[in-house]
């Protein structure tokens, strides 16, 4: 008997919502609703403040499943590790500039990267938000445009808005004919766990090579983390980078500079 590989998820599947350091469990529940009305099932949960409780599932009102299901993570870099595209929705601009979309255009972006593997759609805290460190993991930022004079939104209700686009986005993507072969697996967009390794290695080589020369490596950091994130960096190129960042390092080693032990998972050669 032949066996077979899986057949790839849905890109309903893949569209994930992360909840971050939810404050009432209340509001966990009116977000499973809100995600289940609108055909979304991928609930994730990252340190909330208290766990789903009672009331929780009395204000999901039928998602109980997306609750049950939901894996508790104690930070986001867990959470997207494997993620191709992570959107960090947020109500207010702040020092980490990313690329801003309205929620029609990250529903579409998001749907069209749920092919190629898991999509996380982030939401904050409801009385701070996300924290600059949980943007930074973010390749955009998702901003609901309210009214500037009341532009307070529920967190439920900044979900249902995200679903809400979703749905359409899905509802469009009507089948067209047969579909296209699936993309060699080097050749899919890197995953978050990959690209964050990546900008460690790329971090500590800067510094063996002495490229700040004294100045504080943050904003030259932030500047890359953008550059490298719009690239839209595929496995393999990911690995060219990595293989270029190892034999920066065993050059800085053999100069004898400071500071140059290297981070592991570099390699030199890299076949097509």
């Amino acid at each position: 008997m032949s066996s077979s590989s899986p057949a790839p998820a849905a890109p309903a599947d893949n569209l994930r919502i992360v909840l971050v350091g939810t404050q009432h469990p209340g509001n966990i529940g009116a977000a499973a609703r809100a995600m289940k009305t609108m055909g979304l099932s991928r609930l994730v949960l990252v340190a909330p403040e208290i766990l789903p409780n009672d009331e929780a599932y009395r204000r999901a009102a039928g998602a109980d499943d997306l609750i049950r299901a939901a894996p508790v993570h104690a930070t986001l870099a867990e959470a997207v590790a494997d993620c191709r595209l992570v959107l960090g929705c947020t109500a207010r601009s702040r020092k980490v500039q990313l690329e801003q979309l309205e929620p029609d255009a990250a529903a579409a972006r998001a749907l069209q990267r749920a092919g190629e593997g898991p999509v996380a759609l982030v939401f904050g805290r409801e009385r701070t938000g996300l924290t600059n460190e949980e943007l930074q993991l973010c390749h955009a930022s998702v901003h609901i445009p309210s009214d500037p004079a009341f532009s307070s939104l529920n967190l439920a209700a900044a979900v249902q808005v995200l679903a809400y686009e979703l749905r359409l986005a899905l509802l469009a993507a009507a089948p067209a004919g047969a579909p296209a072969p699936p993309p060699r697996p080097d050749d899919m967009p890197a995953a978050h766990a990959e690209l964050e390794g990546f900008f460690a290695q790329l971090a500590d080589t800067l510094q063996a090579i002495d490229f700040h020369k004294g100045r504080a490596p943050d904003s030259a950091m932030r500047k890359l983390r953008r550059l490298f994130l719009r690239a839209d960096l595929t496995v393999n190129e990911v690995r060219l980078l990595r293989g270029i960042l190892a034999d920066a390092q065993r050059m800085a080693r053999l100069a004898g500079m400071p500071g140059t032990s290297g981070t592991p998972g570099g390699q030199s050669r890299l076949s097509d």
